[in-house]
């Protein structure tokens, strides 16, 4: 089970954040478009990094933690799964935030007030 301890991890971020979704309408998931021109950019990047810092010998990964699945040249299955998952989660917080901020969820009554409306003064 050690093995696949990294990518046990990896399933819980996106299953403890999947609620944000359908409780606070982050609507990640339902603009696949979107969500792909937010993550690919890093898998890219940081995949490419990944592979040379590998390749490089200045960094490596438990073999007793990782499953062993190779994505060639050398790159652990879970770094992809990584690149992909925890930007998936972020943004599944972000757009949660935004929502209790925009439309006021956990105060419903409460009148939100911006930068641009004027604020009561005391004693005028």
């Amino acid at each position: 089970m050690d093995r696949f301890q990294y990518l046990f991890v990896l399933g819980a971020c996106l299953l403890l954040t999947l609620p944000l979704e359908f409780v606070f309408r982050a609507r990640v998931w339902r603009r696949p478009r979107r969500l792909a021109l937010a993550v690919l950019p890093g898998l890219v990047l940081f995949g490419a990094w990944d592979i040379w810092a590998i390749a490089s010998g200045h960094w490596r990964f438990s073999e007793r933690l990782t499953t062993g699945w190779k994505i060639p040249p050398n790159l652990p299955f879970e770094e992809i799964v990584f690149f992909i998952a925890i930007p998936v989660c972020a943004l599944l917080t972000i757009e949660a935030i935004r929502n209790v901020e925009r439309r006021n969820i956990w105060m419903p009554g409460r009148r939100r007030t911006t930068s641009r409306q004027p604020s009561a003064r005391v004693g005028q």
